[in-house]
């Protein structure tokens, strides 16, 4: 990977990232007991102890990849949001068969299923776009790859003097983990982007999946809501 003194853009800090990553984790482990209890307790496990070579490579700032972490890093989150999908059709079943003495844990582990899965989507974006954190702060402009997300800052460079400091022209400014997680939180309650845009197939698939997910999650919430006011 080519680097060179020239960034301004100082590299992300990982722990923003690993409180997330223990929030989803949290939250999973906590679903009911109805919710596949082996395969939950596995998975935070198994995306715990991904967690530790990574944090070996890069204990405090994204400075170094290689291969096999990169790998792993996209591998870990992929993982969590496949079993957070398992988590999300088991959910659908539940509030859809469950009785009315089941309607207040579920939705509780509706929420929590809900801000998983926009932590999840938010660590996989974070990872997918421009090469990941660490190639977005340590590489060349000219040899990073192709951006799957367009973000305000990187058109800014031409308005007024107070917002155009902020830019990526002007300041090298480049997207870290809280731009990502607002993202996807924007993009699950408003089932489309808001200020950040798709530019690449597979963020306009992933953003999809997403938004789908959230907009199932919510309309069988107000569902079971109503059944139970009801």
């Amino acid at each position: 990977m080519s680097t060179t003194t020239e960034r301004a853009a100082r590299a992300e800090h990982r722990w923003p990232a690993v409180v997330a990553l223990a929030v989803a984790l949290t939250l999973y482990a906590l679903l009911p007991s109805s919710f596949l209890p082996e395969l939950r307790y596995v998975a935070v496990a198994v995306g715990a102890l991904m967690l530790i070579p990574l944090i070996t490579v890069n204990p405090l700032r994204f400075q170094k990849q290689t291969k096999w972490s990169r790998r792993l890093s996209v591998g870990q989150v992929l993982f969590l949001a496949a079993v957070n999908q398992i988590a999300l059709v088991q959910l659908v079943f539940q509030l859809v068969n469950a009785g009315s003495s089941d309607g207040r844990g579920l939705l509780l582990a509706a929420v929590q299923v809900w801000i998983t899965n926009v932590i999840v989507f938010a660590l996989i974006y974070w990872e997918i776009d421009r090469g990941g954190p660490v190639m977005r702060t340590r590489a060349r402009r000219d040899d990073l790859p192709q951006a799957d997300f367009r973000f305000p800052q990187d058109e800014d460079h031409d308005a007024v003097t107070e917002v155009a400091v902020r830019s990526s022209v002007k300041s090298d400014w480049t997207p870290s983990f809280v731009d990502y997680l607002y993202f996807s939180s924007s993009n699950s309650m408003a089932f489309s982007p808001t200020d950040s845009m798709p530019l690449s197939h597979r963020a306009k698939g992933l953003m999809l999946v997403e938004s789908f997910a959230g907009f199932v999650i919510l309309a069988l919430v107000i569902a079971r809501a109503v059944s139970l006011l009801g």
